[in-house]
C-alpha cells in the first residue's frame, strides 16, 4: 500500500496542458505532483495519436504561443525528433509542428524530473474530498490499492473536467440545447506510403483537395498535411460521416497519420458509450485503411503501422468558470485585460450530426486572448482548470481544445497555482499583473509586443 502524499500543487492529467502546468509549478519551487492514469505521458498527443500540433502561429506567420511549449519543440528538435514549425499544406492554419511521440514521452518525464515534480503513473482519480468549497484531497486507485493525495491547490487537466465534476464544481457537456458533443475519432498510422506520388497527384488534381491548400507553393514545400481525395471518397460511398480524407505526414518519411474515422452521438464520459465508440472506430480503421490502399495514389503498398491506444475525444465536460469564452470572442479577436495566453487557431467544429467541419476565421490581427477567468471554476476556490476543459461555449471549444492552446493554458494554470500559495491558496486572489509578469518572464506571449516574429516559422 502506497503512503498518502502531501503536496503544494497537485496536477491531474499528463497531457500537454498537465505537463506544462506541472513543469511551471515545479520550477517555482512549489512541491508539485503530477497524476496520470496511463503508463506514459502526452495525453491525446500520444494516447490517441493526435498529430501534429496545430498551431503556434497566427495566419500571417506571427508566433503567438511560446513559453514551455516552444521549449519542448526546441528540445525535440535538438534530439532530431521534430523538424520544428512547418507550413500546413492543407492550408487550414499557417503551421503544423510534427514530432516523434515516443521521444516526446521520454522528454516529458525528463522535464518533470528537472523541475522537481513527483510523477504518479497508472493512477486514476475516483473520489474528491472537499470541505467548505475547498478540495482537501483526492483519492487515487491503482495497482497498489487506494491512497490519497492532499494538496493546497489543484489543477484539473483531465480533459473531461473529472476533478471539477467530482468536487461539485458546475460543468457543462456538449452544445446548448441537445448536449451533443463533437464526434470522436480513432486515429491510425500507415507506413509504406509513396509521399511524392501523393504530392504529385495533388498538384495535378487541385479540384479534389481543400480550397485553402497552397498549390502555388506546393512544389517547393515539404508535404505536411493532405485534406481531400473527395472524388475517391464520394465514389467509395462509406458509411463514415465525412466528406473527404485527412492525413498528416510523419514521423517517418513514408508514414502518415490518418484522421478520418468518426463516431457520433456518444458521450465520452460514459463507460458504455466509450466501449461502443472503441468497437465502432476500430472497425472504421480497417475500412478506411482498405479504402486508402485500394483507391488512393501512393498507398498501393501501405500497411497499418499503429492504431491509437484509445479513441480520441474532442469534447466532453467543460467547467463553468468566472468567464466563459464565446465564439464571438474568438471571431472578433477579442483582447482581455486578464489575458494569460493567446491563440491563432480558428473555430474548427466537427459536426455532432452531419459529415462536415464548420470553420470560422479570426478577424482583426488573427489572434484572440484567453482570459484568466476561463481557468477559474465557479464554487471550488482552490481549483484551476487547463486544457480542453476550461470554461468555453461548445463553439469556442473548437479552438481552445487544440494542443498548443492547451499548452498555453497549462503553463498559466501551473504558474497561477504556485503563485496562489502566497495569496491564501485561492487562485482568484492572484494579482493578474503579477501572474502576467511571471508568464512573460518565462517566454509566454500575451500581446504583439512580446512576439519574436523573426522566428515565426520554418519552410
Amino acid at each position: 500500500m502506497i503512503n498518502n502524499i502531501n503536496a503544494d500543487v497537485v496536477v491531474i492529467g499528463g497531457g500537454p496542458a498537465g505537463l506544462n502546468a506541472a513543469i511551471a509549478a515545479g520550477r517555482t519551487g512549489a512541491k508539485t505532483v503530477l497524476i496520470e492514469r496511463y503508463g506514459f505521458l502526452g495525453g491525446m498527443s500520444t494516447i490517441a495519436l493526435v498529430y501534429p500540433w496545430m498551431t503556434f502561429h497566427a495566419e500571417d506567420g506571427r508566433q503567438v504561443i511560446r513559453g514551455i511549449a516552444q521549449e519542448i519543440i526546441d528540445r525535440l528538435m535538438a534530439l532530431g525528433a521534430s523538424p520544428g514549425h512547418l507550413r500546413d499544406t492543407v492550408g487550414f492554419v499557417r503551421t503544423v509542428t510534427p514530432y516523434d511521440p515516443e521521444i516526446y514521452k521520454v522528454l516529458a518525464m525528463d522535464m518533470l524530473h528537472e523541475a522537481g515534480v513527483k510523477l504518479l503513473l497508472h493512477s486514476f482519480v475516483d473520489e474528491v474530498q472537499t470541505e467548505d468549497n475547498r478540495i482537501i484531497s483526492i483519492t487515487l486507485t491503482g495497482k497498489s490499492g487506494r491512497f490519497q493525495v492532499s494538496g493546497r491547490v489543484f489543477v484539473d487537466t483531465t480533459g473531461d473536467a473529472d476533478v471539477a465534476h467530482l468536487a461539485g464544481a458546475p460543468c457543462e457537456l456538449g452544445r446548448m440545447g441537445d448536449g451533443l458533443t463533437q464526434p470522436m475519432t480513432m486515429k491510425f498510422r500507415m507506413k509504406g506510403v509513396n509521399v511524392p506520388a501523393v504530392k504529385q497527384y495533388m498538384i495535378d488534381h487541385p479540384d479534389e483537395f481543400y480550397y485553402k491548400t497552397p498549390f502555388q507553393e506546393l512544389a517547393q514545400l515539404p508535404l505536411t498535411a493532405v485534406g481531400g481525395f473527395s472524388r475517391h471518397w464520394k465514389e467509395w460511398g462509406p458509411a463514415i460521416p465525412r466528406s473527404d480524407v485527412l492525413f498528416f505526414i510523419g514521423p517517418a518519411d513514408d508514414e502518415v497519420l490518418v484522421n478520418t474515422t468518426r463516431v457520433q452521438g456518444l458521450d465520452g464520459t460514459q463507460v458504455e458509450d466509450l466501449t461502443k465508440a472503441e468497437e465502432i472506430s476500430r472497425k472504421q480503421v480497417l475500412q478506411v485503411a482498405e479504402f486508402m490502399k485500394k483507391y488512393l495514389p501512393g498507398f498501393e503498398k501501405a500497411t497499418i503501422s499503429q492504431v491509437g491506444a484509445q479513441i480520441g475525444v474532442r469534447e466532453t465536460r467543460r467547467i463553468k468558470g468566472q468567464y466563459m469564452l464565446t465564439m464571438d470572442d474568438v471571431i472578433e479577436g477579442k483582447k482581455f485585460p486578464d489575458v494569460i495566453g493567446r491563440s491563432g487557431y480558428p473555430i474548427d467544429l466537427h459536426d455532432p450530426k452531419g459529415n462536415g467541419v464548420k470553420a470560422a476565421w479570426i478577424q482583426g490581427d488573427g489572434t484572440y486572448d484567453i482570459p484568466y477567468g476561463c481557468l477559474l471554476p465557479i464554487k471550488i476556490v482552490n481549483l484551476l482548470a487547463a486544457g480542453r476543459c476550461i470554461s468555453t461555449t461548445h463553439e469556442a471549444l473548437g479552438t481552445t481544445r487544440l494542443s498548443p492552446s492547451c499548452m498555453a493554458t497549462g503553463q498559466a494554470a501551473g504558474t497561477a497555482a504556485a503563485l496562489s500559495l502566497s495569496y491564501g491558496d485561492e487562485p482568484k486572489n492572484v494579482p493578474i499583473e503579477k501572474l502576467q509578469h511571471l508568464l512573460r518572464a518565462n517566454g509566454v506571449i500575451l500581446n504583439d509586443a512580446d512576439c519574436r516574429c523573426e522566428e515565426a516559422w520554418d519552410e
